[in-house]
């Protein structure tokens, strides 16, 4: 594994989110849902597509905080625009655990 400098690090926008909205997304590849996460007045509400499907339910994921990168380029994917990258970790199944603040924080809040 190669090292980075700690300026590379602060280069990513990491923001705590809370989600608002889910949708099924059938149309993608592997199963996913759509996400739009609230980052808060500064960032406002971004979409994205996650692959958590294993471990939630659209219903439990509304109201949860996550963690996303926001400061990537936005992509398609199948036709869906995914402004932000949310983070998670994989179990010793392949599942996706999503990672989120231990305590409830303002929407915006970035990791350092």
């Amino acid at each position: 594994m190669s090292q980075i400098q700690y300026e590379d690090f602060t280069k990513l926008e990491i923001h705590v989110g809370t989600i608002t909205r889910t949708e099924p997304f059938p149309e993608a590849r592997k199963p996913a849902y759509k996400l739009w996460i609230d980052f808060g007045e500064t960032i406002g509400v971004k979409q994205s597509s996650a692959q958590i499907t294993d471990l939630y339910s659209q219903g439990e994921l509304v109201g949860r905080q996550v963690l996303a990168v926001t400061n990537f380029p936005p992509k398609r994917i199948a036709g869906f625009r995914s402004e932000v990258l949310v983070l998670g970790v994989d179990t010793e199944n392949g599942e996706v655990a999503l990672i989120r603040p231990d305590r409830e924080v303002p929407p915006g809040r970035r990791m350092y």
